[in-house]
């Protein structure tokens, strides 16, 4: 009885004294002990008393990530195997089979293989179905089947997949695999150079650094930085990327927290590679996180002119601590505030509307604040671009599309069924779009609008008020017409389908590779961002 009492006290205690070593709890001292003991007796009952056998390891990992979800998206508990995932997007550095896999709807598909990398070799193809992996079966293995893939370098891996209806298996040899931060850079003309900066990873500062001189001695006189779709990273990399092109003692970022030794200022350490160069960064809706800090700190700086859509706006940092038994903890610590003093975060978390979604911040909200020309800027939604291409940002149309990942496996159809000898020249035609609203229509797709949710919450109430006979002939013309309104809406949305159709069939053909090539001379952001850096005066209007 002793020994069970001072399990029951030791255990509460224990774990309230490793959650307050530190000054910011003690005010929660009691309630939090209080809270952690309940759990303890209730995990110890549940696995005691439930019916059918259960996995503590499993439970416990739903229990803290299910608690953590209340939060933001960003705070995160990762376990070994995620840990593992985290360090490979630091270094870039693997051993695998050299592609990016993703479970789509209940199946792990190949979204992408890398170019000369062992799937690529093996002959393995985008949109290629994985069901079986050396010999466990896909749809039977409930932990993270993409992991199978990943071994030691030179070790083999049996991978059976399903291509157009038919079965076939592949032996492929492990590697070791770089992933680039900068996975393409080259001339646009012959003064205008180009460099892909899709990660902020460990290799970004020294890769960036090499692709600037490096274009600079083929003749480069400006130069275009693509951050789009650059989903952010480590911020020692982005305040490195931005003294590449301010002098060394720049403000380029300031993090403020509760916590108060979180609260600091990021100024530029080292001498930069080129403070004249005119410069035009590119950035859309998935530029987020160290991006931002990028292009808006450039921004805040007179530095660079951004061209394209608003960018994500994720304004908050987080910090790994490191937990017991390999895990980790990546919590939100602070949030960050370019040189002006904005901060971009779009989302709050702790205000949702009545399905849990959090709220962007309104627009009536945003303060503005002046740029070190005196140029106005905002906070509240994301970087806003000095030109800003409306065709670049996804409307709620192209981004249900999206999500249902039907431009991706249009592509794999188009791929398969079409044969393109040029691929530098491939252009989508009237006919193609038309065969797309078919394949979206046989696919069962089905866009539902935030309008159409509130008529349905209309009708649910009439129906309680016993008023629904008398609106229902209503309901339904209003449910006809914004039908006809969401097929119109596809029509509207043709140019920015055709081009996310187009990106994803070249690069089914050339790889990324050859889909920035691609980018060099049909797509409309660079096509702006040359035509900008082009004209020096012009140029020059955008930063005063």
């Amino acid at each position: 009885m002793k020994t069970r009492l001072t399990k029951r006290i030791l255990i509460p205690i224990f774990a309230a004294t490793i959650l307050f070593t530190g000054s910011a709890f003690k005010n929660d001292f009691f309630e939090i002990a209080k809270q952690i003991e309940i759990f303890t007796t209730l995990f110890k009952e549940l696995n005691m008393n439930y019916v059918d056998e259960t996995n503590p390891a499993d439970l416990m990992d739903a229990a803290i990530k299910s608690m953590l979800t209340n939060l933001d998206p960003y705070t995160r508990f990762y376990n070994e195997q995620d840990v593992e995932a985290e360090r490979i997007k630091r270094t870039g550095d693997y051993t695998g089979i050299g592609a990016n896999v993703r479970t789509l709807k209940d199946k792990l598909i190949l979204i992408e293989p890398y170019k000369d990398y062992p799937a690529d070799k093996a002959g393995l193809k985008a949109g290629d179905e994985i069901i079986k992996i050396n010999n466990v079966s896909i749809v039977d293995y409930k932990e993270e089947a993409g992991n199978l893939l990943k071994g030691a370098a030179n070790s083999s891996v049996s991978v059976t997949y399903v291509r157009q209806g038919i079965e076939n298996t592949a032996s492929i040899m492990r590697s070791e695999i770089e992933i680039n931060a900068v996975p393409h850079f080259s001339m646009i003309d012959a003064k205008t150079g180009y460099i892909v900066l899709s990660k902020f990873n460990t290799k970004t500062t020294k890769q960036t650094a090499f692709a600037l001189k490096d274009l600079k001695t083929q003749g480069a006189e400006r130069i275009i930085l693509d951050l789009r779709n650059n989903p952010g990273g480590l911020l020692h990399e982005a305040i490195s990327i931005v003294n590449l092109f301010v002098p060394k003692g720049q403000l380029v970022v300031t993090t403020k927290s509760k916590v108060k030794k979180y609260n600091k200022t990021y100024y530029t350490k080292n001498n930069p590679l080129d403070t004249e160069i005119p410069l035009v960064v590119l950035i859309n809706g998935f530029s987020a996180s160290a991006s931002e800090i990028v292009s808006g700190s450039l921004q805040d700086l007179d530095r660079a002119v951004i061209v394209g859509s608003r960018s994500f706006g994720k304004g908050l940092v987080q910090r790994p601590k490191s937990l017991t038994y390999g895990t980790q903890l990546k919590v939100t610590i602070s949030r960050y505030y370019t040189p002006s003093g904005r901060c971009i975060q779009a989302l709050d978390y702790w205000n949702r509307d009545d399905k849990g979604n959090a709220v962007r911040v309104k627009q009536e909200n945003y303060h503005a604040f002046k740029t070190k020309n005196g140029r106005k800027v905002f906070d509240g939604g994301g970087v806003f671009p000095d030109e800003d291409l409306a065709i670049t940002k996804n409307s709620p149309i192209t981004k249900a599309i999206n999500s249902d990942f039907l431009i991706f496996d249009y592509a794999t159809d188009y791929y398969y069924k079409n044969n393109i000898e040029d691929i530098n020249n491939f252009k989508l035609t009237d006919s193609d779009f038309k065969g797309f609203k078919n394949f979206l229509s046989s696919n069962n797709f089905n866009f539902e609008t935030n309008t159409e949710k509130s008529l349905s919450k209309v009708l649910i109430q009439a129906e309680k008020e016993e008023l629904d006979d008398a609106i229902l002939k209503d309901y339904n013309t209003l449910l006809a017409n914004l039908n006809t309104s969401k097929s119109k809406a596809i029509d509207q949305n043709k140019d920015q389908i055709i081009g996310l159709l187009t990106d994803e069939i070249v690069k089914r053909h050339a790889y990324r590779e050859g889909l920035y090539e691609y980018y060099k001379t049909h797509n409309i952001e660079i096509k702006k961002a040359t035509e900008i850096l082009a004209n020096p005066s012009k140029y020059a209007s955008y930063l005063k």
